[in-house]
């Protein structure tokens, strides 16, 4: 390819890591989407090419679009870009098909145009794509999939991402139901208020999951994986979901909650060998719920976007 293409891997996501809602996430490695930008010299965002997903072909309805535009907006570049896409996240999946698509889509272009914004600016570029998918500006699958491995979203007026300390031997098992729950409607159901209680729980709850990250405390993120506030609604739209906490925990896991807004679930791990027998163990386990479903497990993705 020429110095004015580029492709590109997008890693999915999990967002929230169950204590710390839109501030949170991980990167995943070997699950993404892949996506071919082009510059041209036309004016504009076109999406030539979608696989893998019913996604809009208009450029202000597809997140990489929209974001493709906020980062074009800001640049002194005249001409424009051509987006392929090719999905292997699934839409409303709950691993961050939409950030996968808005990440990549900043990334590349500001690659080709030799990298004049910042990885913040990046995040700020293609959480304008995220709002248009979810109904909300949040970050938190956006910022992993840029910065890579452990994001923390310390605010967003202005803009503040911090890297997290990611153990070495931190895994992540996913099991995604064949079922999609839309992010926006999702969030729809949250309380808009919490008690002062609530608020002590989640926040001790956070502090002790970044402490133990960077301490690689094992134990102190195993008992910060706890969300008093999202989880409790949002996992009554996720059948067994009580059923696969219980074995997840019964295989060794250091914890295990809902990936973004769901229906995936995932669970931490110490080491390969507990993620591959905590995947076997849900893999058993699901097939009784009757509904169709994928598993996989992964180290933590340290790069984020990169060419492909």
């Amino acid at each position: 390819m020429d110095q004015s293409t580029i492709s590109v891997f997008c890693p999915a996501t999990i967002a929230n890591l169950s204590c710390g809602f839109d501030v949170l996430g991980l990167a995943l490695k070997g699950v993404g989407d892949r996506m071919n930008v082009r510059l041209t010299s036309n004016p504009g965002v076109q999406i030539t090419r979608i696989t893998g997903g019913d996604l809009p072909m208009d450029a202000g309805k597809n997140v990489a679009g929209v974001a493709a535009m906020a980062l074009l907006e800001a640049s002194d570049f005249g001409g424009g870009v051509e987006i392929e896409i090719e999905k292997h996240i699934l839409p409303g999946s709950g691993i961050g098909s939409s950030a996968a698509s808005a990440a990549g889509a900043v990334w590349a272009i500001n690659n080709l145009l030799g990298d004049p914004f910042t990885l913040p600016q990046l995040v700020s570029f293609a959480v304008a794509g995220e709002a248009l998918a979810s109904g909300a500006p949040h970050a938190d699958n956006v910022a992993p999939a840029l910065y890579g491995g452990i994001t923390l979203i310390r605010g967003y007026d202005p803009l503040d991402i911090a890297r997290v300390h990611c153990p070495a031997l931190l895994h992540a098992v996913v099991l995604h139901p064949q079922i999609e729950l839309k992010t926006s409607d999702s969030r729809s159901i949250l309380k808009k208020t919490i008690t002062l209680k609530q608020g002590i729980r989640q926040w001790g709850n956070v502090g002790g999951l970044i402490t133990g990250l960077f301490t690689e405390d094992y134990g102190l993120i195993s008992r910060s994986l706890e969300d008093v506030i999202i989880e409790p609604v949002r996992s009554l739209l996720i059948p067994g979901f009580g059923e696969m906490r219980a074995i997840a925990l019964k295989s060794g896991a250091l914890g295990f909650g809902i990936s973004g807004s769901g229906p995936s679930v995932f669970a931490l791990t110490r080491g390969a060998d507990t993620a591959r027998r905590t995947e076997e163990a849900l893999t058993r386990g699901y097939e009784s719920v009757g509904i169709p479903f994928r598993t996989f497990s992964s180290p933590v993705n340290r790069m984020g976007v990169r060419p492909w």
